[in-house]
């Protein structure tokens, strides 16, 4: 069987950071003598090169690992993969990430179906930021101009083996920053398609926890812009003068520069090494940018880049303060199910401080000519351009799971509002997001896990995201768990940050489960009967598992369905013909007949003469109760008075 794709991981003391990687390249779901994995070692000094060869000891079959000298850096052992590889496609992994279990199979069948040269497998970052604009949608036949490919500039794609030998691209080698850039920028503009695929998170972009990435190191100034001008180059090697090089140019402007003189970013380095960065872009800026290349930029941006050209530091410094203090909020205002679907009502706007971000209420926009007077001045143009400009904003609701990072957006209609206060004006964005668990992760179900809700709000020149919360007395009654796609979906606010969350089968006890009434649960004529306090849009299919324990009759599986009645949900299940008399069982349900996941409920049965009756756990009365509580305070005392004697 020809091999389809290549992963090549260049390795230098990654520690136990390579087992995720490891373990990640042999769960994939492409049939192993359809991929290779090449380690390049390049001369740890830990003991990983005794661990990757006793891998490929063990699985000489798909692991090849090859040791070199130390280089420097990552662009030499990642071509001696490249030179190494036999696959149709090469899958460049770092070896403290890891790949989603279908990841390889997926990219190769979408690159293959749209005859891309250069596959973009959606990311997620574990501690790191990674694009999302990018991310938002699928794009078969991307470019340069159509899509915002420049925002991701990591080695992290599955390149066709034949396109780099054809344009010889190999990724520039020696001790140096952004060989990845330079590599990445070329097989963009210069691939006959690329394909970005967004419905399923294929690499996980990790952060150390010693923050020992190299990617995290403070570097070089001086080195650092020499390197960004090469990738610079290439670009205007490959493009003509004109809206799309600035627009390519703007990236590195936006990303590298402007972004690193900004609010907290920028007020968290060192004095020294801030000028020191300063400099270096200054003079990367005056070089090598056009005034078409700055006037794309949203209004705070320009601001940042025209100070900086203009060599004011100071203002720069002083702006980033005001800009600090700028953060988005997301305030609920209602989250209920309706129709399978969980409908949640909020508002998004921007704060300063605590209190809403006020701006001018006559916004008529004009040109920035050049860097503002003062930072006043800076101070008002951005209010003034952000009010004229709100026709532009937007608001976009985010799901992302805990534990891996994952993220997708969520369907969200909203309305832009100008609210006057005084002279000044709030800019508030009144939004509702849905959510279908059974499509919400690129037109898949969400898995199983904890998924907490996120507003992203893009408004003037800030492009920011908060946690949607925190819960309060407007937002009105939080629904129950719903029975949605075979899976148990539970809302709830978070503590103590009383922040929107979403928990998919993994909540017990949360579910209230153990709250129904007296005379909710009931047998008769052989079939069971019980209000539940869930949500389900219709009649659903469930399972029942009767449980004697060490009983003879073992436990038992019966079918069930849910059907919506009220606020809650109406069980019914037929109940088995037989039984031992005295026998009793406990009753679970899953929600999926398909995939069982068994939800215990505060009830047993009992078979006896007559038939099967429901036998509740009640709960302890007052006087046994205030017997218990006395009980244990003489307890406590009477240990203190043994450990004084003591």
């Amino acid at each position: 069987m020809p091999v389809k794709v290549s992963v090549v991981i260049p390795v230098y003391n990654p520690g136990p950071y390579v087992e995720d990687c490891i373990a990640s390249l042999l769960r994939q779901s492409l049939p192993p003598d359809e991929y290779e994995v090449i380690f390049v070692d390049d001369g740890s000094t830990d003991e990983t090169p005794a661990r990757l060869d006793a891998l490929a000891a063990d699985r000489p079959d798909l692991v090849q690992v090859i040791h070199q000298e130390n280089s420097g850096w990552s662009g030499k052992p990642r071509n001696v993969g490249i030179a190494a590889a036999k696959g149709e496609f090469v899958m460049f992994v770092d070896n403290d990430d890891y790949l989603g279990d279908e990841a390889l199979e997926r990219m190769y069948d979408y690159g293959v179906a749209n005859g891309a040269d250069v596959v973009v497998g959606k990311m997620a970052g574990k501690g790191r930021g990674v694009p999302v604009e990018l991310f938002r949608r699928n794009h078969p036949h991307a470019t340069v101009e159509n899509a915002p490919l420049i925002d991701s500039l990591t080695p992290h794609k599955m390149i066709r083996r034949d396109f780099l030998d054809r344009i010889g691209l190999r990724f520039p080698e020696g001790r140096r920053r952004l060989e990845d850039h330079v590599f990445i920028a070329e097989a963009y503009v210069r691939a006959d398609n690329v394909s970005v695929l967004s419905d399923y998170v294929c690499y996980y972009h990790v952060k150390r926890d010693d923050a020992s990435n190299a990617g995290f190191q403070r570097f070089d100034p001086a080195g650092y812009f020499k390197n960004l001008r090469e990738a610079l180059d290439v670009v205007d090697q490959y493009t003509e003068p004109g809206p799309v090089r600035d627009r390519l140019h703007r990236r590195w402007l936006r990303v590298e520069i402007v972004e690193r003189m900004r609010g907290r970013r920028l007020l968290a380095m060192p004095a020294e090494y801030r000028k020191e960065l300063f400099d270096e872009m200054r003079g990367v800026i005056v070089e090598r940018f056009g005034p078409g290349v700055a006037a794309g930029l949203p209004a705070t941006q320009q601001v940042v880049a025209a100070l900086i050209a203009a060599d004011r530091y100071a203002d720069v410094e002083a702006f980033a303060e005001w800009e600090a203090a700028v953060v988005p909020k997301g305030a609920p205002k209602g989250v209920a199910w309706q129709d399978g679907k969980l409908r949640i009502d909020f508002t998004a706007e921007y704060h300063s401080g605590r209190t809403p971000l006020l701006l001018p209420a006559d916004g008529a926009r004009a040109p920035l000519e050049g860097p503002p007077q003062d930072v006043s001045e800076a101070v008002a143009w951005v209010g003034v351009d952000t009010v004229a400009r709100f026709g532009e904003a937007r608001v976009d609701l985010l799901l992302r799971e805990r534990s891996s990072a994952a993220q997708y957006f969520q369907p969200v209609e909203f309305t832009r509002e100008k609210l006057p206060e005084g002279e000044s004006v709030r800019l508030v964005l009144r939004a509702t997001g849905t959510v279908d668990p059974t499509t919400a992760t690129g037109d898949a179900p969400l898995s199983g896990g904890v998924w907490d809700a996120f507003v992203r709000v893009r408004l003037g020149g800030w492009t920011k995201e908060c946690r949607l919360g925190p819960v309060s007395r407007e937002t009105g009654p939080t629904p129950p768990a719903g029975v949605v796609g075979g899976r148990v979906v539970l809302p709830y606010w978070t503590d103590p940050h009383a922040n929107l969350s979403l928990d998919v089968d993994r909540a017990t006890k949360r579910l209230g489960l153990g709250d129904l009434p007296t005379d909710g649960v009931s047998v008769s004529g052989g079939r069971l009967r019980a209000t539940l306090p869930l949500y389900v849009a219709g009649d659903t299919d469930v399972l029942l598992r009767l449980d004697a324990g060490a009983a003879a009759t073992g436990a038992v599986d019966v079918p069930g369905t849910l059907s919506a009645d009220g606020s809650g949900a109406r069980l019914e299940a037929a109940l088995p013909g037989h039984g031992v008399k005295g026998t009793t069982w406990r009753v679970a349900i899953s929600p999926s007949v398909a995939e069982p996941r068994f939800l215990l409920l505060p009830f047993t049965l009992r078979a006896g003469v007559g038939g099967v009756r429901v036998v509740r756990k009640q709960p302890p009365s007052v006087l046994r109760r205030l017997r218990r509580e006395f009980g244990r305070a003489v307890r406590k005392a009477a240990a203190r008075i043994r450990d004084r004697k003591a």
